[in-house]
């Protein structure tokens, strides 16, 4: 099989950090080929230079396509020869629909019209081979993530795709999605079209990949044909980390105590539709130096939840009881919950966990402002001794204090987002899919601090859609499907077919 593309010595530098060092990469025409590695291993940064996100000149190296050395001055150029490159952060306009997402910049005219009529036709037929039925009049506001990120790969088969690449293209979906989505790269195989697919969910990769190229700390380690030898998910991390790992989650006594936190009859009104209930009276409860899990389907209200408990982030017409070591809290704004104890670290760490444009040092003393503060001004000294501290305690991996969060990799970027959370000193901490998108050592990090958490006596409350996870960090967790608890189990007693038993047999009651 014939190489469709070949990068060569691929070495790419930021201010004070080089991200990329002499990267090789060699993918087949027609293949499905996964690119792997810790964060911070260079994996979206040589993505970027081969779709000319970074372009020619700023970086060294060559990048030979089709059998011709290419030198890219901006996507569109990679775009005009069909690679096409997919962001996990999605590029499409929300309150445009379907068609004009689609077509944005790309619009079929007629003597310098658009044509509207070949625009939805068109459309059509793309959604079908993605494996939508929605209109193409459909606002993507209006459907979810997984038929969000199928409209961004029917976006590329309108720009004639050759070669798609794709960043972590399953981190926001339910199984469910992320299993047609594999179908779907499987298809386009047959169709000879060449994938590069970037993940962290090495069970996906060890399931379609044809090839898979390691890289670690900015260079290649290794590319593995998977024809060749047996691929297994230890193999796998094994040369991303450069060591075994026969536990992907480090080992905790629990020491439990009285109930912490409460809520009682949580009931919460969807923002913009008046009378349509999406919490329907939740009774939660986390004990001190307890982690407290709660599973569910895309959709099923944990993340309304944990907004609306946190200051009324999310819905209206709030109702139930909150208290803390037994004693009523109010938590009507974020300012109340912040004092009554309570962090909430979003889904979301890129839109509304960090400020990107600005340093480590100011992200992290962000909500608690008064403890860097003398007489009201922000002391610098003090400021960049906690930001020190935390880059620390947390092994924060960046060129210093004052790199700006943009060019952190994801799971540096989280330990941001949860140092600014832990200088706020709460008793309750509320994760919300905390390690989506990123490693397993990183993974592995994080899972350590949250038990050094709950070990302090905190109470952790972590919404995971990957239901080993909650199986293998909680001590107790909540069933949640369509904004209620259906089931609630010890973690030593759950398995994920009692989970999603407990998912179906909710389903049956409603229906």
């Amino acid at each position: 099989m014939n190489a469709i593309l070949e990068m060569r010595g691929i070495t790419k530098s930021f201010p004070g950090v080089k991200a990329l060092r002499d990267v090789n990469l060699v993918v087949k025409s027609g293949e499905i080929h996964a690119i792997c590695g810790e964060n911070g291993a260079g994996k979206s940064t040589l993505m970027k230079v081969l779709s000319g996100v970074y372009p020619y000149g700023d970086y060294e190296g060559q990048i030979v396509y089709q059998g011709e050395e290419r030198r890219f001055a901006s996507i569109s150029d990679s775009e005009h020869l069909g690679i096409i490159i997919i962001h996990q952060e999605l590029a499409l306009v929300p309150l445009l629909s379907i068609a004009e997402n689609i077509f944005l910049g790309n619009e079929p005219s007629t003597f310098g019209v658009i044509d509207w009529s070949i625009a939805h036709d068109r459309t059509r037929e793309l959604l079908r081979t993605v494996g939508l039925k929605e209109s193409p009049n459909a606002l993507i506001t209006n459907i979810g993530v997984g038929k969000q990120q199928l409209v961004e790969i029917a976006k590329a088969l309108a720009k004639k795709v050759r070669l798609l690449i794709l960043d972590e293209p399953t981190a926001s979906l339910n199984e469910t999605d992320s299993a047609a989505l594999l179908d779907l790269l499987m298809e386009f195989r047959k169709q000879g079209i060449t994938s590069i697919m970037i993940s962290h969910k090495l069970n996906e990769i060890a399931k379609i990949a044809d090839s898979i190229t390691i890289l670690r700390d900015g260079t290649t380690v290794e590319t593995i044909d998977c024809h060749v030898e047996p691929i297994s998910e230890a193999r796998i991390i094994k040369s991303m980390v450069g060591r075994e790992m026969s536990d992907r989650y480090p080992p905790r006594e629990p020491r439990i105590g009285e109930t912490l936190f409460e809520v009682k009859d949580w009931r919460v009104e969807h923002p913009q539709h008046a009378g349509r209930m999406v919490i329907k009276g939740v009774d939660l409860a986390v004990k001190a130096g307890e982690v407290v899990g709660i599973a569910g389907l895309m959709g099923s209200g944990r993340t309304e939840l944990a907004m609306s408990i946190f200051g009324g982030a999310y819905g209206r017409n709030i109702t139930g009881k909150a208290s803390m070591r037994g004693r009523e809290i109010d938590v009507s704004s974020i300012q109340k919950a912040v004092g009554a104890g309570l962090a909430y670290v979003t889904e979301d760490r890129k839109g509304l966990g960090l400020i990107l444009s600005d340093d480590i040092k100011h992200n992290i003393s962000l909500v608690n402002l008064k403890g860097v503060a003398r007489n009201g001004v922000i002391d610098d000294g003090e400021e960049t001794q906690v930001a020190l501290r935390y880059r620390k305690q947390l092994n924060i991996r960046s060129s210093g204090i004052l790199q700006k969060t943009l060019n952190l990799s994801g799971g540096n970027q989280q330990k941001v987002v949860l140092s600014k959370w832990l200088f706020a000193d709460p008793q309750v901490l509320i994760l919300d899919e905390p390690t989506r998108g990123i490693d397993v050592g990183a993974k592995y990090e994080i899972y350590t601090i949250i038990n050094e958490l709950a070990a302090s006596g905190r109470g952790v409350i972590v919404i995971s859609s990957e239901m080993p996870e909650l199986l293998g960090i909680c001590d107790r967790i909540y069933v949640m499907n369509e904004g209620r608890f259906v089931d609630e189990m010890p973690a030593s007693q759950a398995s994920q077919e009692k989970i999603m038993a407990a998912i179906m047999r909710q389903y049956r009651v409603t229906a």
